[in-house]
C-alpha cells in the first residue's frame, strides 16, 4: 500500500486524519500569541539546567516523536510540526496548519566516586538538578507544495552543581550551559517522491561557571566566577526526504557549524581587577540520516545513523591559576557517531491510540585521559517510549519518556597543583515529556 500524505500522522506511525499531538488555539489567537511565546520560551529555556549527552546536543526536543523514539524518528518525521526543527523537508507531509506545544522534565542522577583527592573534600552527592524545558512548533501550508515552519527549542545544554567542598573544586564547583534556538524554516515538495527543506537557527548561548581558588593552608579558598559568558550564533539547516518505495521513506538532515565567541566577565575574591573573558564556542556541524519502513498498516520501524564534528569544538576549557588569572586550554575532543532503531504500533480498537519504543547509542567525544569535571561526557545509551491518543476532532495528546544511561566517565584531572581521580557511579537521566496539538 502506498503511503498517502493526507491528514495527520502521529510521531509513532500512520494515523488517521487529525490524530497526533498539539495545543488548542484559534487561528486569530495564534498570531498574537507568538510574540508572547517567544519571550516566555526564552526565559524558561535559558533558566533550565540540562544534562549532557555524548557531546551536548539533545535529540529530545520535548515531543514524543523525539523523546519517545530516542531521537531515531527525527530525520523521517513527516507527521507533526516539530519537523520544522528535526527535518524541515518533512513539513510537506502535513496538509493542514498546526501548532504543537510541549514540555519536558529532566530528572538527573549524577554522582562522582573519588579515589584520589589530594586536597580532600566531598564527592558532591547528586550534582544533577531537575529542570522543566518547554518547546513550541508551528507549521503553515503556503501552497500545495510549499510549507512554512517556526520552532523554539533548547538544542543543547548542560549543568552540574558539585558544591563548594567538592573534591574537584579547583577544576569546577558548578557550571551551567544554556541555549535557545529560534528557527524559521521552509519546505518545498519537488515531486511526489522528493521534498527539500531548510532553515536558519538563531541561537543564544550562555555559560556560567564557578571555580575555587587554592590559597595557602592558613587561608580559606577563594572563588572565581565566570558570569554570563554569552553570544548569538547562526546555524543553517538543510533537509531532504525521499519516498524510496510505497512503504519506505528516507530522510537526511545537515546542520552547519555555528561560530560563537562567548564574552563575559571573570570576578575573583582576590584584590585584582575584574577580567574580560572571551572563548571560542564553535558548535559542530552534524549529518544524520534515517529510514522509515511500514511493515503493514499497523506497524512501522525506524532506523537512524549520524555523525557530529566534535573535533571542531575543543579550545575552550576554562580554568584559573591560584593567583586568579583565567586560562583556556584544549579539551582534545573527537568526532562522534550515533545509531538507533525504533518501533511503532497502532493498538487497534479505534483511531488515535499508538505506542512507540526506541533504542539508540552515541559514542564518547573524549578519551578517558582528557575528560574534565565541567563536561564529563561519555558514551551514551538511550531507551525510550511514548503513547499518543485522540482528544477531540482537532485536538490530540501524547506522552513520552527517554532514559539516558551514561558510561562511568572516569576522570584524572590536576588543577592548581591538586589531583583528583575517580569515576561517576551509574549516572542516568530521565526525560519525561508531553505534548498537545491543535490542527486548524
Amino acid at each position: 500500500m502506498r503511503l498517502e500524505r493526507v491528514g495527520s500522522i502521529s510521531p509513532m506511525g500512520r494515523v488517521p486524519e487529525k490524530i497526533a499531538i498539539y495545543t488548542a488555539m484559534g487561528m486569530n489567537m495564534a498570531a498574537r500569541a507568538i510574540n508572547r511565546v517567544f519571550f516566555s520560551m526564552a526565559v524558561l529555556l535559558l533558566g533550565s539546567t540540562q544534562v549532557h549527552a555524548a557531546g551536548f546536543y539533545l535529540s529530545e526536543v520535548g515531543t514524543p516523536g523525539s523523546v519517545g523514539t530516542a531521537g531515531v524518528a527525527n530525520p523521517t518525521n513527516t507527521f507533526t510540526a516539530d519537523a520544522s526543527w528535526t527535518n524541515p523537508a518533512g513539513m510537506t507531509g502535513m496538509h493542514e496548519d498546526s501548532l504543537l506545544a510541549g514540555g519536558m522534565v529532566t530528572i538527573p542522577k549524577v554522582e562522582f566516586d573519588s579515589r584520589v583527592a589530594t586536597a580532600g573534600g566531598s564527592d558532591g552527592g547528586n550534582a544533577g538538578e531537575p529542570a522543566f524545558i518547554p518547546s513550541f512548533f508551528y507549521t503553515r501550508v503556503l501552497s500545495g507544495r510549499s510549507r512554512l515552519g517556526l520552532s523554539v527549542v533548547a538544542p543543547f545544554g548542560g549543568g552540574f552543581d558539585y558544591g563548594d567542598d567538592f573534591v574537584g573544586r579547583y577544576a569546577v564547583q558548578n557550571v551551567s550551559l544554556s541555549g535557545v534556538a529560534f528557527t524559521p524554516s521552509i519546505a518545498y515538495q519537488v515531486n511526489d517522491r522528493l521534498s527539500l527543506g531548510g532553515g536558519v537557527s538563531i541561537v543564544y548561548t550562555q555559560l556560567d561557571q564557578e571555580i575555587a581558588i587554592r590559597r595557602p593552608l592558613s587561608q580559606p579558598d577563594g572563588k572565581a566566577k565566570f558570569k554570563d559568558l554569552d553570544d548569538w550564533g547562526y546555524q543553517p539547516i538543510l533537509g531532504a526526504t525521499y519516498q524510496l518505495t510505497d512503504q519506505t521513506l528516507v530522510g537526511l538532515v545537515y546542520r552547519g557549524e555555528m561560530d560563537v565567541n562567548l564574552k563575559g566577565d571573570l570576578s575573583v575574591s582576590l584584590p585584582i581587577p575584574k577580567q574580560n573573558v572571551k572563548i571560542k564556542w564553535d558548535n559542530p556541524q552534524t549529518l544524520e540520516g534515517g529510514v522509515r519502513h511500514e511493515l503493514n498498516d499497523r506497524q512501522t520501524v525506524f532506523f537512524s545513523l549520524g555523525w557530529q564534528d566534535w573535533s571542531a569544538f575543543s579550545n575552550n576549557e576554562l580554568s584559573v591559576t591560584n593567583t586568579g588569572i583565567a586560562d583556556v586550554t584544549d579539551r582534545k575532543w573527537d568526532d562522534t557517531w550515533h545509531a538507533g532503531v525504533a518501533y511503532a504500533r497502532n493498538l487497534g480498537g479505534g483511531p488515535g491510540h499508538y505506542y512507540s519504543l526506541g533504542l539508540s547509542y552515541e559514542s564518547s567525544p573524549v578519551k578517558d585521559k582528557y575528560r574534565t569535571f565541567d563536561f564529563p561526557v561519555d558514551e551514551l545509551w538511550k531507551l525510550a517510549g511514548s503513547y499518543a491518543w485522540q482528544g477531540s476532532k482537532k485536538l490530540d495528546y501524547a506522552v513520552g519518556a527517554t532514559v539516558y544511561l551514561t558510561g562511568d566517565a572516569p576522570i584524572d584531572q590536576t588543577e592548581q597543583g591538586v589531583r583528583t581521580t575517580g569515576k561517576f557511579d551509574n549516572n542516568m537521566t530521565l526525560f519525561v515529556g508531553g505534548t498537545v496539538r491543535y490542527v486548524f
